[in-house]
């Protein structure tokens, strides 16, 4: 079985990771290495603001930036 760390253990880091402007860099790298445009959405999830998809916005995201 995995152990996962307790999320109070995992908070710095993902404070330093799960920001815009890492979401907004995947999103460049993401369209360079595929050729189609991504989305970067708010979500409504505190464990993961924001998330990097080539499909538009679903019920309870908002879109922040298209990278087309």
């Amino acid at each position: 079985m995995i152990q996962v760390p307790p999320p109070e253990a995992a908070q710095p880091r993902r404070a330093t990771l799960a920001t815009y402007e890492n979401a907004y860099a995947v999103a460049v790298q993401m369209r360079r290495a595929t050729g189609r445009p991504q989305f970067v959405l708010r979500t409504e999830n505190p464990l993961q603001p924001f998330r990097v998809t080539s499909i538009g916005p679903a019920r309870r995201q908002s879109l922040l930036t298209l990278i087309a």
